[in-house]
């Protein structure tokens, strides 16, 4: 059994999603960021860094319990245990892992940032409003591109769509007008959004 401490948030939501696909048994425990239950000492001794999602898996390496936090890491170790939504060739790893990347190093923090100074920062600044749009526009023209090549971002559906889609999905209902002139990333949210064990997972916690 896994324990998945998480919330209603993108980063939460790709590491449900993870767990309907590949058909683990786990519990979703809330943790309300909102109301700073991230900093009480029972999650900190989970995830030092006060963030989640996080698991705690019982059944880990060699049988012993193992925690995990950070999505991205736990999305690589979900995908090792099971040997799913990962190709087992070197090749296909690495593609996978590069997308999965820039999903972490780019479309999370900008779109995040984006998130913020547009819709709740309480002074609102046209410079970061700026330069958090560009910017997103710019990563989501990558992605369209990449999806020209294929139906899914690394070719087959893996770890890597799982990241990007809670992403995108949300910024477009939140932002939709940085999606115009965009061919291939609404029909890749349509078919991922599709999947049911994606449509469960985004409904966790």
């Amino acid at each position: 059994m896994i324990d998945l401490y998480t919330f209603a948030t993108p980063n939460g939501r790709k590491v449900s999603i993870a767990l309907e696909e590949l058909g683990l048994p786990y519990t979703a425990k809330s943790v309300n960021i909102g109301k700073g239950e991230q900093f009480k000492p029972e999650f900190l001794a989970i995830n030092p860094n006060n963030k989640i999602p996080a698991i705690v898996d019982s059944e880990g390496p060699g049988g012993s319990p193992i925690t995990v936090f950070e999505s991205g890491a736990i999305l690589l170790y979900l995908a090792e245990k099971t040997g799913q939504l990962m190709p087992s060739s070197l090749r296909g790893k690495t593609e996978v892992t590069q997308w999965l990347m820039f999903q972490m190093g780019g479309v999370g923090p900008m779109f995040g940032q984006l998130n913020h100074f547009g819709r709740f920062a309480s002074t609102k600044i046209p410079y970061a409003i700026d330069r958090y749009t560009e910017e997103s526009k710019r990563l989501l023209k990558v992605l369209d591109g990449q999806l020209g090549k294929g139906d899914y971002v690394a070719g087959r559906y893996s770890i890597a769509d799982i990241a990007l889609y809670p992403w995108v999905a949300g910024m477009r209902s939140y932002v939709p007008e940085i999606f115009a002139g965009l061919g291939q990333v609404p029909q890749w949210l349509s078919r991922v959004g599709d999947r049911p064990a994606v449509q469960r997972g985004m409904k966790v916690p």
